[in-house]
């Protein structure tokens, strides 16, 4: 994808902006970058990588960009791999944050009749708050229940009249489960919902779709780039669109830091176009994913797209010297018939040799489950390339979560 002349422009004022910073991470950072200098798309090429280490070593405020006077919030991430990264946000970035979700709104076909039943957190993490502000800038009633207290949830749904679902993936399928185990879901009226914070596999979209009977949609963001909704899926199911005017993005090879074609597996980078308390240039998300290129989408919006985020740079475990993401087995698993959406895998060193045990959701019993994990068996070894144990569990037998899923544990460490 060529860079538009506008875009090099922004990226130009970005830095600009930066280098206004008279100390700190800026003032090292781009210490020897000339705005001026980055004329074409090559130019922008040479500016160095930014990554989450560099983030947490700017703890608490060193990313700030303006002064401290215009940051009206922060966010944070987790902090539970390491320092915290705090992310400062001036009046304009909040609204261009809700500018960007209620866009996503309007690519779901939401409007200002609905209901949006928020579930993700509140707090410091850019969650709950982003698809709040995105609701009310469209006009939409927002619902802010925030995560947990799955009783009032369903209570809230049917007495408020919720059409708009937003949660995690693995909270979207616990209360979809929950709705089919109550038998309440004719008295429900969700008719969407937007699902972001983790990746899913197709089997889960499927059971979460005719389980609620929504439409589904991806939506995309991290907490150092606004958060979620700078990016969403539409109804062609053709990957996610990036709202370009606010944010840059490349998938690069994670190893070489080379640009890869559209089309091509890799690691997603992106830029801020308009970003005052925090810019970031060149930021690596560790996200894998594609560019897709071919013009103006079927759905008829004209931003470009990623492809559906299939797992994480620091998500990969090596068993056996083979490399393995997550949504390397969601895809094995989706075309096993009988296996449903849910899976976890256990990685342990046992006598002297790597076990990958992969346990799995299935309501067949018996015989016919002992032949569903001989063909898993079987996938694995022609998908992953080596041999696994196969566990099928019964249909709710593994941990459901409120936030996100952890599907896998390596024991080896």
């Amino acid at each position: 994808m060529t860079m538009p002349n506008d875009t090099l422009a922004a990226i130009r004022g970005q830095v600009r902006m930066l280098k206004t910073v008279r100390d700190g991470f800026y003032a090292k950072r781009f210490a020897d970058v000339d705005a001026d200098d980055i004329k074409t798309q090559a130019d922008f090429e040479t500016l160095p990588f930014t990554d989450k280490d560099a983030l947490r070593d700017a703890y608490p405020l060193g990313l700030a960009a303006v002064p401290a006077r215009d940051i009206v919030r922060i966010h944070s991430s987790s902090g539970t791999t390491g320092t915290p990264v705090i992310i400062p946000y001036t009046r304009q970035d909040v609204l261009d944050w809700a500018i960007m979700f209620k866009r996503c709104y309007e690519i779901a076909g939401v409007t200002e009749d609905d209901r949006v039943h928020i579930t993700p957190g509140y707090g410091l993490w850019t969650a709950g708050i982003g698809f709040q502000a995105g609701a009310e800038l469209l006009g939409a009633m927002a619902i802010p229940m925030g995560p947990g207290n799955t009783d009032k949830q369903l209570q809230f749904m049917q007495d408020l009249g919720s059409t708009v679902l937003t949660a995690t993936s693995s909270y979207a399928l616990l209360l979809a489960e929950e709705i089919e185990r109550r038998g309440i879901r004719d008295k429900l009226k969700l008719r969407k919902a937007l699902i972001g914070s983790e990746r899913w596999g197709e089997k889960m979209r499927a059971r979460i779709a005719s389980e609620l009977g929504v439409s589904l949609y991806d939506i995309y963001g991290l907490t150092e780039i606004y958060g979620p909704g700078i990016g969403i899926s539409c109804d062609a199911e053709r990957g996610m669109h990036m709202f370009d005017d606010f944010v840059y993005s490349e998938v690069i090879d994670p190893k070489t830091g080379e640009v890869v074609p559209d089309g091509e597996l890799g690691e997603l980078v992106i830029t801020t176009l308009r970003k005052q308390g925090a810019p970031l240039i060149r930021y690596r998300t560790h996200d894998l994913t594609r560019m897709l290129g071919g013009g103006e989408c079927a759905c008829g919006c004209e931003y470009p797209r990623i492809d559906t985020i299939l797992g994480r740079t620091d998500d990969m475990v090596k068993i056996k010297g083979v490399n393995v993401f997550p949504g390397q087995i969601d895809d094995m698993l989706k075309g096993a018939e009988g296996v449903s959406s849910e899976y976890q895998v256990m990685i342990d060193h046992f006598e002297g040799r790597d076990r990958f045990t992969l346990f799995f959701e299935t309501e067949w019993q018996d015989e016919s489950r002992r032949t569903l994990e001989r063909d898993v068996a079987a996938l694995a070894r022609g998908k992953l390339g080596f041999t696994i144990v196969p566990m099928g569990v019964s249909i709710g037998e593994l941990p459901r979560s409120e936030k996100k899923s952890t599907r896998i544990f390596d024991n080896r460490y």
